[in-house]
């Protein structure tokens, strides 16, 4: 897998900031568990990992990461997937990022690949990695002893999730499902980040990879109003479709052009979820057995 950086020099130090280590194990004690967690590469912003535990869970469970929306209610998804983790027999693990900590959407739904003033970051401080690094955590303390995890975000969640993909964290991926985006990082090279992968280490090579590795990118037929406080109404926004159900459909299109014009194919799916609009609740219940399929084939 191509590991991809926004062009600069970033060198750094392989020495990693000393914190405490966070006994994992306590995760899986109850079947809704609640705790703080530090990342290594963030030790000064806390973040949440609101879990929910399926009642036969073992350490072969199948491990799904949720993705809260723009509210930053990590506890709310994990809730949602509280009532469906012991038929789809996942361990789901919503990472919430309070906004004290990650306050910024750049550091959010755009994995904190710049700054405020549009300076890129190095890689190590892509928010993309606090995932990959929770997951080794969890391997290494026998928590789990499965080599792939999943993915499943809404709303600002879904945005993290598909530009995380774009830059190269899917060697572990088993699943990985974006649900009802504000906005898309398009698999185009002349149109800017955040709004395409232009201006970013992402060349053609890097492209294919990504068209040709499977996303789910589900749209709630209902998810058409365009007059909510969070919902993206910007010039760049309005370009990629006149509300959240068209910006899916366009973005899964455009994944497939761009594949017959780099002549390859393109894994990505559009699901629509019937009589459902902008509902965390709504989009997890229609992504559960999708995730189970997927994470349970993979065994």
């Amino acid at each position: 897998m191509l590991s991809l950086a926004l062009r600069g020099d970033y060198g750094f130090q392989e020495s990693q900031p000393e914190v405490e280590m966070i006994d994992l194990s306590r995760l899986v004690e109850a079947p809704a568990t609640t705790l703080r967690y530090i990342d290594r590469i963030f030790p000064d912003r806390p973040l949440t990992r609101h879990v929910a535990r399926p009642r036969h869970y073992d350490t072969g469970t199948p491990v799904l990461f949720v993705h809260h929306g723009v509210r930053r209610n990590g506890r709310d998804y994990r809730d949602y997937w509280l009532d469906l983790v012991d038929e789809a027999e996942v361990l789901a693990i919503a990472i919430e990022f309070p906004e004290a900590s990650f306050p910024k959407y750049l550091q959010y739904n755009f994995g904190n690949l710049h700054d405020e003033r549009g300076a890129p970051n190095p890689r190590k401080q892509w928010t993309f990695g606090i995932v990959e690094r929770l997951f080794d955590g969890l391997l290494s303390q026998g928590v789990t002893s499965r080599q792939r995890y999943g993915l499943f975000g809404h709303s600002a969640g879904g945005q993290f999730v598909h530009r995380m993909l774009s830059f190269g964290y899917r060697d572990r991926v088993a699943v990985a499902i974006t649900a009802n985006a504000g906005t898309y990082a398009m698999p185009d090279l002349s149109t800017p980040w955040p709004f395409g992968l232009g201006e970013t280490d992402v060349d053609d090579d890097a492209l294919r990879a990504l068209l040709e590795f499977p996303i789910t990118v589900m749209a709630g037929t209902e998810d058409v109003k365009t007059t909510g406080e969070f919902f993206p109404k910007g010039p760049r926004s309005m370009r990629q479709g006149a509300n959240r159900y068209e910006r899916a459909h366009n973005y899964v299109r455009t994944g497939h052009a761009a594949a017959a014009a780099l002549r390859t194919f393109c894994a990505w799916t559009i699901t629509e979820v019937p009589g459902v609009g902008h509902d965390g609740k709504g989009m997890s219940a229609a992504a559960a057995p999708l995730v189970s399929a997927a994470m349970h084939a993979s065994a």
